[in-house]
């Protein structure tokens, strides 16, 4: 009955507020990364953990608990924790700790040490980075998950930048774009299946659309990242690498390959990094414990900063702001130009706004799908627009919890990751000129522009 009130009450309210809806995010992020900026400028050291991501959280919800004076704070309150203690939240967090644990124990056991060594020792010094660019890229595509290739790889990524004096953001930055590629291009990915079922398209048609966008958007990445400097002090210093450390890595990603749950390949790894370990004398039994303890508190405060964003997200979904952002973005359908920007941009924006691409396609797709019948937009295209636009702009919302898994583990603000984020900034150059310019359109698409303009003139 207090759920169903507590319902009834924001029902009552909750389409009135609008743009309004967003006040609690905006005011988090406003905080958050406002203070970060001034505090750069001021040249303060750490200046986005001067005020820090959770404190900035808790004046979010502070704005929260002030809208709405139909409800009573405790209708409030039971609304923002419904909303943080949703399924799909505490399976992340869930996913969160796995890793956490999964991280601990291949570092204990000198796993982590041993990857990182051999890619020093095999790897062009110049071309680290794009090489973990495209090893997530290819992991990506393969798992069909940007998550499971940020859980199994970031850990690397930020090992390999400290041992070769390059900088952990840029690395993280490189290994979120490779995880992206294949988000984005995969047809095991939970967006390609959400945007090619939710606007009647092939998932083959989809993939190669998309291709012709990713491939030019990956080598300009590509470029990019092998001209990141490596410190000339590190070239050449690499430790001992034992193969057998490798196995825990071979059975994470194997596991994933053949569609196993994701906690259950986790949970493996670490059971295998640990055995592994006891076998090689490099770890006791209470070591194991130690490791992978001291992985899942290293987790806790991305956990709590997830819940926490959560429940500002579902307080501007209740309170009508994503209604708002559909309405409005929809009066700006003027013309198959428009119309795809239009497409894109409510694919980009609910994707910010939910922190979460996959939903943020399912809600956008059928209103995307009937916007691309209007203007005779093949559904491969509508397909392809949403799943890029829906990818592109998640790397550069502070909030989503990949990100706030990236700059914690690399120690660094939201802007250096954002700012060395090349594959999502060309990819999202490359679809905009497709826009622009008409390119990638279907012979029945020409065929209609080609009479519609013979009607017209």
């Amino acid at each position: 009955m207090g759920k169903a009130k507590a319902e009834s009450k924001i029902n009552d309210s909750c389409n009135t507020y609008g743009f309004w809806a967003f006040t609690p995010l905006l005011v988090f992020l406003s905080v958050y990364i406002g203070s970060g900026i001034v505090f750069t400028f001021m040249g303060v050291e750490k200046p986005f953990k001067q005020i820090p991501r959770e404190a900035s959280l808790l004046i979010g919800i502070l704005a929260a608990l002030l809208m709405n004076r139909k409800m009573n704070i405790e209708d409030k309150v039971e609304m923002i924790a419904r909303n943080s203690g949703q399924t799909s939240v505490m399976s992340m967090m869930l996913i969160f700790l796995a890793a956490g644990a999964f991280s601990g124990v291949c570092s204990a056991t000198g796993a982590v040490d041993s990857v990182v060594n051999m890619g020093l020792a095999f790897i062009p010094k110049r071309f680290l980075v794009s090489g973990i660019f495209i090893v997530s890229s290819f992991l990506s595509t393969a798992m069909g998950t940007s998550t499971g290739t940020v859980v199994a790889l970031a850990p690397i990524a930020v090992a390999v930048s400290d041992a070769s004096g390059i900088s952990p953001a840029i690395a993280l930055a490189a290994m979120s774009g490779g995880s992206m590629f294949g988000d984005n291009l995969s047809v095991i990915s939970d967006t390609t299946i959400a945007a090619t079922k939710g606007v009647g398209a092939e998932m083959k048609d989809k993939f190669k659309m998309n291709l012709l966008i990713a491939i030019p958007a990956a080598i300009t990445a590509i470029a990019a990242y092998s001209m990141v400097p490596v410190a000339p002090d590190n070239i050449g210093r690499t430790g001992n690498y034992n193969l057998i450390y490798f196995v825990p890595y071979m059975v994470v990603l194997a596991s994933a390959l053949i569609g196993m749950n994701v906690l259950t390949v986790l949970f493996m790894g670490t059971a295998v990094a640990g055995t592994i370990g006891l076998c090689m004398g490099t770890v006791t039994v209470a070591g194991i414990f130690q490791g992978a303890g001291g992985g899942i508190n290293d987790m806790l405060s991305i956990a709590i900063a997830c819940i926490l964003i959560r429940g500002l997200i579902g307080v501007t979904h209740e309170y009508g702001g994503i209604d708002w952002l559909i309405k409005t973005t929809l009066r700006f359908a003027k013309s198959r130009r428009t119309a795809e920007y239009c497409i894109a941009f409510l694919s980009a924006v609910l994707s910010i706004a939910l922190a979460n691409n996959t939903l943020a396609i399912i809600i956008s797709a059928p209103l995307a799908g009937e916007i691309g019948k209007t203007y005779h937009i093949a559904p491969k295209r509508t397909a392809s627009l949403l799943d890029i636009f829906g990818c592109v702009l998640l790397e550069f919302a502070p909030h989503t919890g990949g990100m706030v898994l990236l700059t914690t583990l690399a120690e660094c603000s939201p802007i250096d990751i954002f700012k060395n984020a090349y594959y999502a900034m060309a990819l999202g150059v490359c679809a905009v000129i497709t826009i622009q310019f008409g390119l990638l359109r279907t012979r029945e698409e020409r065929k209609y522009d080609s009479s519609n303009s013979t009607k017209t003139s």
